[in-house]
């Protein structure tokens, strides 16, 4: 029987500052992260992060999506 292959490569080691300083953009002057790039450093697929941030929307600053 074949493995599935994983949806997502998952991390394996901190993420280093600068790339994390590279995804980050400012727009009409406020800094914002997309939802594919943090949905890449947290190894999950964008939909399943948009998912959970919708479920957990307590767990959240108001200001984190717009």
């Amino acid at each position: 029987m074949k493995k599935k292959k994983p949806l997502v490569k998952k991390p394996e080691a901190l993420v280093p500052v600068e790339i994390i300083q590279n995804k980050i953009y400012i727009i009409r002057g406020c800094k914002v992260m997309f939802d594919r790039d943090l949905a890449v450093l947290y190894g999950v697929l964008t939909k399943y992060l948009t998912r959970q941030v919708r479920r957990n929307i307590e767990r959240f600053p108001a200001d984190f999506m717009f």
